[in-house]
């Protein structure tokens, strides 16, 4: 039996997209919560609990969209065309937020408002058409001749635009959930009181998208409720309502690291639900990984070489958050 190169690659991308959500949505997720937040030192802090790893973060949104071009050149071709638009506003997005990151510390306090907005506003646009995005993915593309038969306006539906704002609110727990582990006293104390109730709302969100995604897609719904399907994923389900109590729990408890694990479970276990509805489709409804493969030899060559840069990049994530551990002061730093 051969090497299975379109599964390999499939985990790559699937790794490098999870690690990229992990990774860039608490740094988003600060974004979308300074809005609550209106003490300039407080933001300050927010940012410089970022300000040494965002930038290294969006590696993995480069590799991802790398290996897909690479690997799945026809699943690039019709996702990238379908999704031309949000992609953009995503971009677009992600530039406002990094030139704010840069800008912010340097401008006169008359003119540091500016950027606030621009980091605002950047953060959440650009976690938005990532749901949005991700909604049009699960809705599936229409493809004729290997080609993308839809228009370009497809993306925009009520499932999508709801797909975008729960994102939003997934990234704010997620944001909020950081800075309780980064941060201490007043701030902290913030974060604390905002955690429960983003915990509500994301349960209601993630309760809406997993009836509406079955009740639109038969398929979907025909993996996940017929026997013995429905016994094999039943934990998925149950194991986000107990992840959520314990975040609950973890919060009321003014606990420092665990509220911020369990939303990382959280994240992880939405990501299952989603490749469960999808696998091993690439491009939904119908274009499996093996349908939309480069050829071996191409696949072949770029292995060798993204085996060895992932362990340099695992590395270098790995000494940055290391050196840059624990709590974020208002008069020191990190400490």
């Amino acid at each position: 039996m051969g090497i299975d190169l379109p599964l390999i690659w499939a985990v790559i991308i699937i790794f490098g997209i999870m690690m990229y959500v992990v990774m860039d949505g608490f740094d988003l997720g600060i974004g979308i919560l300074f809005p609550f937040i209106k003490g300039k030192t407080d933001r300050d802090v927010m940012m410089n609990t970022v300000a040494p790893v965002w930038d290294g973060n969006e590696t993995w949104l480069v590799l991802g969209g790398a290996a897909l071009f690479g690997a799945f050149p026809l699943a690039y071709s019709v996702v990238l065309s379908a999704l031309y638009l949000p992609l953009i506003f995503m971009l677009i997005g992600l530039i406002f937020r990094g030139v704010a990151f840069e800008f912010r510390f340097k401008a006169k306090d008359h003119k540091r408002h500016l950027w606030d907005k621009a980091f605002i506003g950047g953060s959440i646009a650009a976690t938005f058409f990532q749901g949005v995005a991700l909604g049009a993915f699960i809705d599936g593309f229409p493809v004729e001749n290997r080609q993308f038969a839809g228009g370009s306006l497809d993306w925009l539906t009520p499932f999508t635009m709801f797909c975008g704002a729960a994102l939003v609110v997934a990234y704010a727990l997620l944001g909020c959930t950081w800075l309780i582990m980064k941060t201490e006293g007043k701030l902290q104390e913030q974060m604390h009181d905002l955690a429960r109730p983003l915990a509500f709302v994301l349960l209601a969100v993630i309760g809406i998208v997993s009836i509406w995604t079955p009740l639109a897609h038969a398929d979907i719904a025909a993996r996940w409720f017929s026997l013995p399907n429905l016994f094999w994923f039943l934990p998925v389900p149950i194991l986000v309502l107990v992840t959520l109590y314990g975040l609950i729990r973890a919060v009321a408890r003014n606990a420092h690291y665990t509220p911020f694990l369990l939303t990382l479970v959280l994240i992880f276990l939405g990501y299952s639900g989603l490749g469960i509805s999808l696998w091993p489709n690439i491009v939904p409804p119908s274009i499996s990984i093996w349908d939309a493969a480069a050829p071996p030899q191409s696949q072949g060559f770029m292995l060798v070489g993204t085996l060895f840069i992932i362990p340099f990049i695992l590395g270098y994530t790995f000494w940055s958050y290391y050196v840059f551990r624990g709590k974020v002061t208002h008069e020191d730093g990190y400490h």
